[in-house]
């Protein structure tokens, strides 16, 4: 990514931040309610979307007895584990994370954010713990963290 790109998607970053500030203290602002009929109601009529939902799946790269899970490694996982069960796609971000291990130390490592958007069903939150299981065998980890939401999505 070249720094134009970078820049840009700062500036991008920053203004939604500041837009969302802003609203959040403007008294003529009328907030979500919370209502989820409403927000679905909202997301349908205004947005012209669909609720969907939202998962993000961080995987560490760091194996406790062996050398770190490799790209190639990563892109096996994905290719044989989740896009099987989620063929309509996904994003995959490189990140560094860290964490506090069970003996209190901090550790740090390279890691990979998966975010899943999709129909809720019994079905794809089982495939979602298939997956994080199946990474957990695979690459001798501890666990895969997991954190879930409903957005309003239209394509």
């Amino acid at each position: 990514m070249n720094a134009s790109n970078r820049i840009s998607i700062l500036f991008c970053l920053t203004a939604g931040l500041l837009l969302n500030t802003a609203w959040a203290f403007d008294a003529n602002a009328h907030p979500l309610n919370s209502n989820p009929l409403n927000e679905r109601q909202l997301c349908k009529t205004q947005l012209h979307g669909e609720i969907f939902s939202r998962t993000e799946l961080f995987f560490g790269l760091s194996r406790a007895d062996g050398p770190d899970v490799t790209e190639a490694e990563f892109q096996g996982f994905i290719d044989t584990e989740v896009t099987p069960r989620f063929p309509d796609g996904l994003t995959l971000i490189d990140g560094k994370g860290q964490f506090k291990d069970s003996d209190g130390a901090i550790l740090q490592e390279k890691a990979k954010l998966l975010i899943l958007l999709y129909a809720f069903n019994p079905e794809n939150h089982q495939a979602i713990e298939a997956i994080r299981n199946e990474y957990k065998s695979d690459f001798q980890q501890q666990s895969v963290l997991r954190a879930d939401e409903q957005q309003c999505v239209s394509f």
